[in-house]
């Protein structure tokens, strides 16, 4: 495997942490709590890829090939998650 195509595997890997974390950020951007522990768009995004991507490599390990699609019910599940403590949504 050459260098392009290793870099080609590895975003197509991330393309659904990265889809996931926009998205749920973006989601979020509009129906925000009055206060969020994270202030920035950027801030939430990054912090929901880094999750989505930990899941990711969590369900390769596991089950030994990705793209299983409870390793994506996992991704979102924990994405919506720490999202939800980000906003501080709890405290309400």
């Amino acid at each position: 495997m050459g260098f392009f195509d290793a870099i080609n595997h590895v975003l197509n890997f991330l393309a659904p942490a990265a889809a996931v974390a926009l998205g749920v950020a973006l989601g979020a951007h509009f129906l925000k709590a009055n206060r969020p522990l994270a202030q920035r768009f950027i801030a939430r995004a990054a912090i929901n890829f880094i999750v989505c991507t930990g899941v990711l490599l969590a369900g390769l390990v596991f089950f030994g090939r990705d793209g299983k699609m409870a390793t994506y019910l996992a991704m979102v599940l924990a994405c919506a998650s720490v999202q939800w403590i980000v906003l501080g949504a709890w405290r309400r």
